[in-house]
């Protein structure tokens, strides 16, 4: 099933840790906005202010926030000032409209909601104080991934440097497992990038609720993840590694109607306070891992 671009001309312009608590929009406010959180690039922490206007999403020129992606149609989504907050509908796009990744026609936003367009995420913020929220969500822009919700290659480098200079300090043991999706070149080309990025952020979620509060899990490029363990050895990382293998391989996989299996190669790394170790070597031993995994057939762990 491949992804259709959105080219629907129904409609005229005239017819992004996510368990936060989200508040409904208080009656009057004229501070609500939108923040634009995914792709990464010069858009992202752009702020759209709705002010208690009518705001469109889509493709074309003339919208109020303009999307230039084939995956939007031209005239996508509105969003509509009413009596105690803002609503969005879906102006029958091609591709739909999804709110914290729901597909809707219409909805009452409330303050923290996720709106995705296309390939695009905005954050939705109304709350009390929003200036505050919006610098807060920028802040969480820098060491979160705003399409899985786990942690980016930036926060991944931090929390290795300093877990790394504990291990060393202490002796204790340390451990590092990356892992990447199987042929997801591949699913792409037969589902679309919408589909990808559907695998991403459901296999994050997967994996997401397996993690101890302990351990950090990020992205760490493209379909790249890493998980990082303290206090772990080189076997029990092996069998977290093999754990995280069977969840993946064992979900069923769901887009626009389609369920589809996913697998993973998994690479494993582990220390006990090797002072020549960085953060950039470390991850090199667990990615020489991962590739002999893929090389030795892929879906399986190595390390």
């Amino acid at each position: 099933m491949q992804f259709m671009a959105a080219d629907s001309d129904e409609h005229t312009l005239q017819d992004t840790q996510r368990g936060s608590l989200r508040r409904l929009v208080p009656r009057g406010t004229q501070d609500a906005c939108l923040v634009h959180i995914y792709p990464s690039g010069p858009d992202m922490g752009r702020r759209y202010p709705l002010g208690g206007r009518v705001v469109t999403l889509g493709r074309g020129e003339a919208c109020d926030v303009r999307i230039p992606d084939q995956s939007v149609s031209r005239a996508h989504a509105r969003i509509d000032c009413a009596l105690e907050g803002y609503d969005l509908a879906d102006l029958q796009s091609t591709n739909g409209t999804f709110v914290n990744d729901q597909p809707v026609a219409t909805h009452r936003l409330n303050d923290g909601d996720y709106v995705r367009v296309g390939n695009c995420i905005y954050r939705f913020l109304a709350g009390g104080n929003v200036e505050a929220d919006y610098h807060e969500e920028i802040y969480r822009l820098t060491i979160m991934d705003a399409l899985t919700e786990t942690h980016n290659k930036r926060s991944l480098f931090q929390f290795l440097d300093h877990e790394l200079a504990r291990s060393e300090r202490h002796q204790r043991p340390l451990a590092l497992v990356m892992f990447d999706i199987d042929h997801f070149k591949a699913l792409n080309d037969r589902l679309g990038h919408l589909a990808g990025d559907a695998t991403l952020r459901e296999l994050a979620g997967a994996v997401r609720t397996h993690v101890r509060k302990v351990d950090l899990f990020a992205r760490y490029g493209g379909e790249e993840f890493a998980l990082v363990l303290p206090e772990t050895t080189r076997e029990g990382a092996a069998a977290c590694a093999e754990q995280v293998r069977a969840l993946i391989a064992n979900h069923p996989f769901q887009f626009e109607g389609e369920t589809y299996q996913v697998t993973v190669s998994l690479g494993v790394a582990a220390t006990v306070g090797d002072a020549t170790l960085t953060p950039a070597t470390f991850i090199a031993q667990a990615d020489a891992n991962l590739y002999k995994a893929k090389n030795a057939g892929r879906n399986r762990v190595v390390g």
